[in-house]
């Protein structure tokens, strides 16, 4: 794979799955006790709107929205 298809795999990849930039930039906020979180927040910005995922966030609900368990019936009864 040339450099340009590296880079065209990896827009693809985070324009489909925009929370990889979001845990990134939470990975680096912890390695450097967010020391950096405004610069970092800045950069995932960046990166979104670079490989145009800022459009699809606000479309779609996340992934971690998407899954919210309701109560079973037996356990609201208790």
């Amino acid at each position: 794979m040339d450099f340009k298809g590296l880079i065209d795999t990896a827009k693809n990849t985070l324009q489909n799955n925009p929370g990889l930039v979001d845990k990134g930039g939470d990975a680096l906020d912890q390695v450097t006790g967010g020391k950096y979180a405004g610069q970092v927040d800045k950069a995932q910005e960046a990166i979104k709107k670079a490989v145009g995922a800022e459009q699809q966030k606000a479309d779609e609900p996340k992934a971690d929205e998407a899954k919210v368990e309701q109560p079973k019936a037996d356990e609201e009864n208790k």
